[in-house]
């Protein structure tokens, strides 16, 4: 659980720095990081792209996750 989190933030806080902001604090950076890990894998298994499990293909499927879920929501709001 805790590696989750940590990747979760790492995840949302590079997502954040990819798409121009200035990191949206801890807790919205671990949340998007983690709903982006959700995201990610989901993509990734769609377009049949598999990453290693470890830190760094997580972090790496977290993170291009995060970019999506952060792409959409400028798009919406």
């Amino acid at each position: 659980m805790i590696y989750g989190i940590i990747i979760g933030i790492l995840a949302g806080f590079i997502a954040s720095k990819l798409t121009g902001g200035q990191g949206k604090g801890c807790l919205v950076d671990c949340f998007l990081g983690i709903v982006g890990g959700a995201v990610g894998s989901w993509v990734f298994d769609l377009l049949n792209i598999y990453t290693d499990s470890g830190f760094m293909g997580e972090l790496i499927t977290g993170v291009v996750g995060a970019v999506l879920v952060l792409w959409i929501w400028k798009r919406i709001s």
